[in-house]
């Protein structure tokens, strides 16, 4: 039995009265809309609803499954102890899940709890599904900091799951869109914000789960969105499925984005396989991307691709230009895949015979041995694409005003202490948010003083 149907509901706490105590007269479409949604869960009748939220539990790889047999939670935290929610957990749904999950080697569980009480991100939605309607089980599922591909992963996982056991099933996936809509917003303004927002609410309200999945991280990143993941679960459980779309309401008088939309399922079409769409696409445009390389992203990505598939080092390349073959450089390699940081090293001064020699050196560290990530795989070598930043000698200087982070990249120095960061970085707009990054990399607390000095960089991207 498929999904009954599946929602996106925003989780703004000021849209229970307790809360916004006269505020929530301001989002009167979206209060509509999630009376409108509760009303038709109860018609529904399903014996199990998964809530799909950003602000449980959330791991680098691995989507947490609250476990036990129950849960509590209120919202004292927003000013309304009175306000309690109470849930009994599906537990066999929730174990088929985890089976499922583990037969197609994603990593999904109930183990790593840490919060056992509900989120508002679950009891701002159930607030208003509970209004109407309580005689059913839940389940909770967090986000993960994985690529998006990776819920929608999880979307068919779990549609495979409610298959099995035959639930009755609803999914709601708890999810705000930008929080930088308005200067006057908490988070102020970016122009992705409003960008973000209309590329979100036009794939919801065609149903266009491709569309989604190509939306650059960069957009998002900038937009400051929290349930972008939550929508590519639910995504993933219509895969290869028709589906009938509606966006029931969208506003954002506060400066962040709700939107309420509808999914239900029309039958059976292979020939939406999104994912392995969105796969071709990635691969094509990698592909593009690498048709642009200049030598030193070519020699990059043949130092780790030639180790990756023969275990040896590449060799130095016949027939390299002069400034690769007889200059000295630090040099930084970083990797990407789909948009996203797949691995970074780099040396802050030569420590080879020759920038080709640097190159090849960390190429290989930045696929196999940065350890915020698992090595690359043959299989990923497609999707990836590389940037190379050739470091100029660096320079001490006497202040920060002699920074621009457009231009310079900055090493902070206290002690044994020394943390390094490129120029012209995404989201670092400041002198000082660029200090302020390179002292955490080194570990150099605020009140440790500190010695800087600066550098140029010559970008291969």
């Amino acid at each position: 039995m498929p999904i009954l149907k599946a929602y996106t509901l925003p989780h703004p706490p000021l849209a229970v009265p307790a809360v916004g105590r006269g505020q929530e007269k301001e989002i009167s479409k979206t209060l509509d809309a999630m009376y409108e949604v509760a009303k038709e869960i109860a018609e529904l009748k399903p014996e199990t609803i998964i809530y799909i939220t950003p602000h449980s539990t959330i791991y680098s790889d691995h989507f947490h499954i609250s476990p036990g047999s129950s849960a509590r939670g209120d919202l004292g935290r927003f000013n309304a102890t009175g306000e309690r929610f109470e849930t009994v957990y599906d537990e066999e749904m929730i174990k088929e899940i985890s089976r499922v999950a583990e037969f197609n080697e994603i990593s999904a569980g109930t183990q790593g709890e840490r919060d056992p009480a509900l989120d508002h991100g679950v009891t701002v939605p159930m607030w208003f599904v509970n209004n109407h309607y309580n005689d059913y089980r839940s389940i909770r599922i967090a986000q993960s900091a994985m690529a998006p591909s990776e819920h929608y992963l999880l979307g068919q996982i779990i549609a495979k799951a409610v298959e099995i056991t035959g639930r009755n099933t609803v999914l709601i996936a708890s999810s705000d869109l930008s929080h930088k809509l308005l200067d006057t917003g908490p988070y102020g303004f970016s122009s992705e914000g409003p960008k973000f927002d209309a590329l979100i609410t036009d794939a919801l309200s065609n149903g266009d789960f491709l569309s989604l999945l190509k939306i650059p991280d960069s957009v998002r990143e900038k937009a400051g969105e929290c349930g972008y993941n939550s929508l590519m679960i639910l995504a993933g459980c219509f895969d290869k499925q028709d589906v009938e779309a509606k966006l029931l309401s969208y506003e954002g008088p506060f400066g962040v984005g709700y939107a309420v939309a509808s999914f239900v399922s029309t039958g059976k079409n292979e020939a939406k396989n999104t994912l392995e769409q969105f796969v071709e696409y990635a691969i094509g445009a990698a592909a593009a991307r690498r048709n642009t390389e200049d030598g030193h992203q070519n020699l990059a990505r043949q130092s780790l691709e030639h180790i990756i598939r023969t275990g040896g080092i590449l060799p130095i390349p016949n027939g390299l230009s002069g400034e690769l073959s007889k200059k000295r450089a630090g040099v930084f390699v970083s990797i990407q895949k789909n948009g996203r940081l797949r691995g970074c090293v780099g040396t802050i001064a030569p420590t080879t015979a020759s920038i080709a020699e640097e190159i090849i050196q960390n190429a290989v560290s930045a696929g196999l041995t940065d350890d915020r990530f698992d090595p690359v795989s043959v299989n990923e070598l497609p999707y990836l694409t590389y940037k190379v930043d050739v470091l100029s000698e660096s320079e001490p200087i006497d202040s920060s005003e002699q920074l621009d982070v457009k231009r310079y990249g900055v090493i902070v120095t206290s002690g044994q202490k020394r943390g390094l960061l490129l120029p012209n970085l995404e989201g670092v707009d400041t002198v000082e948010a660029q200090i302020d990054i390179a002292r955490k990399k080194a570990g150099i607390s605020d009140f440790e003083p500190i010695k800087l000095e600066r550098f140029e960089v010559i970008r291969h991207e």
